[in-house]
């Protein structure tokens, strides 16, 4: 099968669950913003300098599929569930518990790989916007906005443990 379907040449493409959509929807929207996220989140791994990070993104990543596909679909059981919400959430605990508290705001850059999470962390909020504009309208699983507010919290944890951001830094 070739990669050029050409059946999304005038604006459409198909959800997975087949029904055809106008891509400039907000459906289309949020999982294209969460693609983005993916991109940032991989080069992010592929620059980071601290393997421990680098596996905590991958294992992050592994979700983005399920993810991505519960705004492809229509009236489908979400793939992300609550269960995976306090997964992500236990995931934040065990990073933030190796951080001290804030006191500054953090300007991002302080490495390549850092600030490529910090750019997953905003296109992830993108994404939740999206997402609540899409629930307006249309039924989106609350397991799936739940775990988009972790997912930018989580990405900024991130930031700040590649990054080493601590204490009067």
């Amino acid at each position: 099968m070739s990669i050029t379907t050409k059946t999304g040449d005038y604006g459409e493409t198909s959800l997975l669950t087949g029904e055809r959509v106008k891509k400039s929807g907000l459906r289309v929207d949020t999982y294209g913003t969460l693609d983005e996220v993916d991109s940032a989140l991989g080069l992010a791994r592929a620059f980071s300098d601290k393997d421990d990070v680098a596996e905590r993104i991958l294992q992050l990543q592994r979700k983005m599929p399920a993810l991505m596909a519960d705004f492809a679909s229509c009236g489908k059981e979400p793939r992300i569930t609550m269960e995976d919400v306090h997964e992500l959430e236990d995931w934040c605990d065990d990073v933030e518990s190796d951080l001290p508290e804030e006191h500054a705001f953090i300007i991002p850059g302080g490495s390549q790989s850092g600030a490529m999470l910090d750019l997953a962390r905003t296109t992830a909020r993108r994404a939740e916007r999206c997402a609540c504009r899409l629930a307006e309208a249309e039924a989106v699983a609350a397991s799936d906005l739940v775990y988009l507010n972790r997912l930018s919290d989580y990405c900024y944890l991130l930031m700040r443990l590649e990054e080493d951001i601590y204490e009067d830094d």
